[in-house]
């Protein structure tokens, strides 16, 4: 199916904020980087987050209009600053976090204007890192409620999480994206399962999710539909940071599931966007998205 004629097919909800690396600062926030490669993908998403009066949010109100991404739906809290993350790459080109707190996002107030902009959506998509605080947390849920198709990005950072709540985001998922090591650490809760294809059916079964992708760095990506599995190796790039390519990969795989094309062309896509912004430097790079289908067709980054 199709997305529908209207304003914002996609809707993305959560932290908005910087990251401040080791040699620069950059914007991120799950929220902020799907809908970023969204719209470069051509699909127009709103963005429900809050920031704050300060230097850090302007910036991000003039980052948005410069790629044309809509803030109709920022709060200002004129008490909380906007967020930031401070970011040290470790082995493996892993990154770890240092997530500050509390910040404007972790305030998002409900709005009655959300109840249109959700409902008339294809795709509502959020993370669980927002479900830090209360206000946040009951703003998603009752976003949730009228939401049609509803899209999970696991983001487990510790101590940002709780089992009791990320269990309860789990149910009535349309679509669940998390990693491997996320894959092992939610379903080691309630089963013993060794076996990856395993620990994913007993997901999909236990918490009746329909479509659940699970990514594995450089051994590729897995994607359960309805039962039935597929998988892709990944590509291989000459990697500058991960930052943000899993928000990459979600993008690209909405993307495609939106015009209807089948789960093993769509995870391919998204596999060679996520392979393409680990490529770059930072979450939302510049890229010219003829090179996504370039990477597809030949195996190498142009």
């Amino acid at each position: 199916m199709s997305l529908p004629e209207n304003n914002y097919p996609v809707v993305c909800y959560g932290e908005i904020l910087w990251d401040v690396l080791p040699t620069n600062t950059v914007p991120g926030g799950a929220p902020l980087n799907v809908a970023y490669h969204l719209k470069k993908l051509g699909i127009n998403p709103a963005l429900i987050t809050k920031i704050g009066p300060d230097i850090d949010g302007k910036k991000l109100i003039r980052l948005m209009g410069e790629n044309e991404i809509s803030t109709d739906f920022f709060q200002m809290d004129f008490e909380l600053n906007t967020g930031k993350v401070n970011a040290t790459v470790g082995e493996n080109n892993e990154v770890v976090y240092d997530i500050t707190k509390p910040v404007a996002w972790d305030n998002i107030q409900w709005d009655d204007n959300f109840t249109s902009l959700v409902s008339d959506s294809r795709y509502f998509v959020f993370g669980s890192l927002v479900t830090r605080t209360k206000e946040s947390r009951n703003t998603l849920f009752k976003l949730l409620e009228i939401a049609k198709y509803k899209v999970l990005d696991i983001n487990l950072r510790s101590p940002h999480y709780t089992r009791q709540i990320i269990e309860k985001l789990l149910d009535d998922v349309s679509l669940l994206k998390l990693n491997l090591a996320e894959l092992e650490l939610i379903t080691g809760w309630f089963s013993n399962y060794k076996n990856e294809h395993d620990r994913i059916r007993i997901l999909q079964d236990k918490f009746h999710i329909p479509n659940i992708v699970v990514t594995r760095g450089s051994n590729g990506s897995v994607f359960n539909t309805n039962g039935v599995f597929c998988q892709h190796p990944g590509f291989v790039v000459k990697l500058a940071d991960t930052i943000g390519s899993g928000d990459a990969f979600l993008a690209g795989l909405i993307s495609k599931l939106s015009q209807g094309v089948n789960p093993s062309e769509a995870l391919a896509f998204a596999s060679a966007m996520g392979a393409l912004v680990a490529s770059y430097t930072g979450p939302c790079p510049q890229y010219e998205v003829k090179e996504i289908q370039s990477l597809i067709e030949t195996g190498v980054v142009q």
